[in-house]
């Protein structure tokens, strides 16, 4: 087996990607950067290739849990951790940052800021994301992982952080792992009583997304949640 520092200087991935930039590399040589060296039986560049022909394609590789990175031969605990930090790191650039107050027009806006969050994710996340008089985000909070159940996201539970940073509005937000959009019987009652429940506390709920795999359900566009009065729904302002 020849090692990678053994390789003339033009072919090592790491010496490539100084001289001629990230985009000439191949998904392998790219994963063999961050796995830094490879097993007793394979260099990095080899044990990369053989990752990605087990796991057939990239996003399916970095959606591994540390637990599950572990158990592959020539990935240890350092390994994984850097692996599951760089994949992180990734996903975080694609979402722009909340510095910038952005406004809610519509369910596109909202898809479009949260869908690298949500994207190829193999569980469940349901989020609340916190907004202003002027439909500008303030911020959004992880209410809970896994299945969603009507004892899981509790009302109570699900409006504190609203409560907490004086929120004019909110929308919520969970994905799909399979892909599909389509709400369930479950989705759907969940999502009329947390309606019902801002109601209640004066906190209007403009929208609940359900995200899969680059597309969206919309309760407020699919009429399920009401246009409030005198505010206008998220899905109809448009100035």
């Amino acid at each position: 087996m020849a090692k990678i520092k053994d390789w003339p200087a033009g072919e090592r991935p790491r010496e490539r990607l100084i001289k001629e930039g990230p985009q000439v590399l191949s998904d392998a040589q790219l994963l063999a950067i961050l796995l830094r060296t490879g097993s007793d039986q394979a260099n990095a560049v080899q044990l990369a290739i053989g990752l990605l022909d087990q796991f057939h394609e990239l996003n399916n590789f970095a959606n591994l849990s540390i637990k599950e990175l572990c158990s592959i031969r020539g990935i240890g605990p350092a390994k994984a951790a850097q692996l599951k930090a760089a994949f992180e790191l990734g996903r975080r650039s694609l979402v722009p940052p909340l510095s910038q107050r952005i406004k809610i027009h519509s369910s596109q806006d909202i898809f479009r800021h949260f869908s690298p969050t949500f994207r190829h994710l193999k569980k469940e996340l349901f989020k609340i994301v916190l907004l202003d008089q002027k439909n500008k985000i303030i911020r959004d909070v992880l209410v809970s992982e896994g299945s969603l159940t009507l004892t899981v996201v509790h009302p109570r539970e699900v409006f504190n952080p609203a409560v907490r940073d004086s929120a004019a509005s909110v929308v919520f937000l969970h994905n799909h792992p399979s892909g599909d959009p389509t709400p369930s019987s479950e989705d759907r009652e969940l999502t009329r009583r947390l309606v019902a429940a801002g109601d209640l506390m004066g906190i209007q709920v403009l929208d609940h997304l359900i995200i899969g795999d680059d597309q969206y359900f919309s309760f407020s566009d699919a009429g399920y949640i009401r246009s409030p009065s005198p505010r206008v729904a998220v899905s109809e302002e448009r100035t």
